[in-house]
């Protein structure tokens, strides 16, 4: 991906033998190509952005072609989120795509007249984002990828997946209050009803990661559930060894941690929710209006297992969780 590059042309004609450039007010007379801002409070996967900048061209657009894009990422901090999000809005970009919660919260809060395309895992409409899903009203429209709410069904299968988890440490993000909210919610009443218990544990930085993985080791939980903050999936490797060297087995929303060593996730297909994202983004351009535009849900969701971590974790475990994944 190219960042905020614009392509400028001079055009010089040969006239009698001489060279002689045109005025410069001609050239200033050139349109100049919109650009869309991405802000975001980790650093995204390139597979994503790609998925957006496939979602622009279904539409017309080409970075580096007709449209710019200027990416700004928090890089974990969401106490930055506020200040990238007035820089977008004083370079008055055409459109502002926000993927997170935190996020969008940050570019409302810079501008209520430039459109925000969300791509959000929770219900926009409990966040006060949008009014209604068929019609959102306001500045705001996006995509709802369902994952947040998908929090008990994913602690369902694990439990379908090993048999014997009695204790679940639970990671999330605090600084990701909505993401936050919306995993306990829907988790702590499940784990009621199957009889499971959970450990709430924070994390937003590198070392808090660690620290938790310290205090599990103390708890010893027969799995560890993660929130649906971005974050997590931007430490995906870290995560993936630290559970590894500790034989937890690792559940999350996201299919990239699975890949890199998670046991497994349950959730929407992340990148083509950026790819919808992309196409809000073109449609906004071509003259159409974030109100006017419904709020588009995810519809197909995805269970991924690795098979290579459970065999894994069969030999490395302590004996009832071995029991279980072999089954």
């Amino acid at each position: 991906m190219q960042f905020d590059r614009l392509k400028r042309r001079e055009f010089v004609t040969l006239l009698g033998g001489g060279a002689v450039a045109w005025p410069l007010a001609a050239h200033a007379q050139q349109p100049a190509m919109p650009v869309i801002g991405f802000l975001s409070a980790a650093t995204t996967l390139s597979e994503r952005l790609r998925a957006l900048g496939q979602g622009l061209k279904e539409t017309g657009y080409i970075e580096g072609d007709n449209v710019v894009l200027a990416f700004r990422f928090a890089e974990g901090q969401h106490d930055r989120l506020p200040a990238l999000a007035l820089e977008l809005a004083r370079r008055q970009v055409s459109v502002i795509v926000a993927g997170s919660a935190p996020a969008v919260f940050a570019a409302r809060a810079a501008t209520t007249t430039i459109p925000i395309v969300f791509i959000l895992p929770e219900d926009p409409v409990a966040l006060g984002l949008v009014a209604s899903l068929p019609r959102p009203g306001g500045n705001a429209t996006g995509i709802n990828f369902v994952s947040g709410e998908l929090a008990a069904k994913r602690l369902e299968l694990l439990r379908e997946l090993v048999p014997a988890v009695t204790r679940v440490a639970v990671l999330v993000n605090p600084a990701d209050t909505a993401a936050t909210e919306t995993t306990l919610r829907d988790l702590e009443t499940a784990a009621r009803t199957i009889g499971v218990q959970i450990q709430v544990l924070n994390a937003g930085t590198r070392q808090e990661i660690h620290t938790a993985f310290v205090a599990m080791t103390r708890e010893r939980p027969n799995a560890l559930f993660l929130g649906g903050d971005p974050f997590f999936t931007s430490r995906r490797v870290q995560l993936a060894t630290l559970s590894a060297r500790h034989a937890i087995p690792l559940v999350s929303q996201a299919r990239e941690i699975t890949e890199v060593g998670g046991l497994m996730s349950y959730g929407a297909n992340v990148a083509d929710a950026f790819r919808q994202a992309g196409v809000y983004a073109g449609r906004i351009l071509k003259g159409a209006k974030p109100a006017d535009l419904p709020v588009v849900q995810s519809s197909k969701f995805e269970l991924v297992i690795n098979a290579e971590t459970a065999r894994t974790l069969t030999s490395l475990c302590p004996h009832h969780c071995s029991q279980s994944l072999t089954r």
